[in-house]
Parts: C-alpha cells; sequence; structure tokens
C-alpha cells in the first residue's frame, strides 16, 4: 500500500514538475525563497501593529507561535523521522527533475516546512480577521499556494510533502490560536 502511494506521488510530481515555461521558472525561483517574503511579513506586522495598536500583540503572538510549531513538527519532527529523500536526491529519478534552485535543500523533503508556514500563516490570518478584510486574506489564501505550488514545480518536494505541510500548518494555526486565547483570555481578539 505505501508503495502504492509512493508511486502515486511521484507520477504526480513529474507530472507537475514538468509543466515548465521560461516565465514560470523566475516566478517559482522567486517564490519559493524565504528572503523573498521578508517585506511581506514587515509590513504585515506594521499594519497589525497601526491597525489594531495593544490588541495586535496577542495576534502577532498567535502568527509567532503558528509559525514555530509548523516549522518544528516538520523540520525538528518529521523530515528526521521519516526520512524520505528529496525527489531532486532520489537516483531513478536524475535527469527527470526539473531543478530550478542552485541548491535541493537538506537531504530529506516530509513534510514541507515551506507549506507548512505559508498554509498556517494563511489559515491563521482568515480566523484570526474573520469576515472582516475579505480581500486580505484571500491574498494570503492565494499567496500560501503559491509558496506551495513552488515546492514542486523547483523540484524538491513531492506533493504528499506540500499536501502533509499544508495540514500541519493548518492545525498548528488552530492549535496556536486556541493556546493564545486561552493564556491572554477574550480580550485580545481583532
Amino acid at each position: 500500500m505505501l508503495h502504492q502511494i509512493q508511486e502515486i506521488d511521484t507520477r504526480l510530481f513529474l507530472f507537475l514538475n514538468g509543466q515548465q515555461a521560461p516565465w514560470a521558472d523566475a516566478l517559482m525561483y522567486w517564490a519559493t525563497q524565504r528572503n523573498t517574503w521578508i517585506p511581506l511579513y514587515a509590513l504585515l506586522l506594521l499594519w497589525l501593529v497601526w491597525q489594531y495598536r495593544q490588541r495586535a500583540v496577542g495576534t502577532i503572538a498567535a502568527l509567532l507561535l503558528t509559525i514555530l510549531i509548523a516549522d518544528q513538527t516538520t523540520s525538528g519532527l518529521l523530515k528526521p523521522w521519516v526520512a524520505r529523500l528529496r525527489p531532486c536526491y532520489v537516483t531513478y529519478l536524475q535527469g527527470k527533475v526539473h531543478l530550478v534552485v542552485e541548491s535541493c535543500g537538506g537531504q530529506y523533503g516530509f513534510a514541507s516546512s515551506h507549506a507548512a508556514n505559508s498554509v498556517g500563516l494563511a489559515v491563521a490570518l482568515w480566523l484570526l480577521l474573520g469576515k472582516k478584510l475579505s480581500a486580505l486574506r484571500w491574498f494570503f489564501v492565494a499567496w500560501a499556494v503559491l509558496v506551495s505550488y513552488s515546492r514542486i514545480y523547483v523540484g524538491v518536494h513531492y506533493p504528499f510533502d506540500v499536501l502533509a505541510g499544508a495540514l500541519i500548518g493548518s492545525g498548528a494555526a488552530w492549535l496556536a490560536i486556541w493556546t493564545i486565547r486561552r493564556t491572554l483570555k477574550p480580550n485580545w481578539r481583532l
């Protein structure tokens, strides 16, 4: 059964990774780089503080806790425990992987930290912002999808790595918000 799942994941990876275009290579290279998004994170933090003043403390704490839980679950726990090679390191896939980045990254790829962190942030913002600021909520959903898909496109993650990362990020957002609400009581909500 596990072998069949791996086979489906590999076929899906090769299909998605094989959808290449020069403009998409440039876009996905840019989207997958962590440093690309530092200005976005800074703007988000500044906007939260400007918009919500003291109430932003709990929100920022929930976002930081989301990233901490998501990142440590994927990088600190799952990658060394599962020890699933990234597709760019798999011998029988050499020559078939369209590798857009210079470095494949760490040896293991399950589950995707990029997907966990970006989806976790998007889900946390979705839950925290409620129905207000709908455009901002949808922007972060689209951003998380772009970042997550970029990991497959550039050749460093299987689709199931990304899916698992997205599920972990979603769970991390729920857990972080629940924890912060219990800690700071209901007065911190936006």
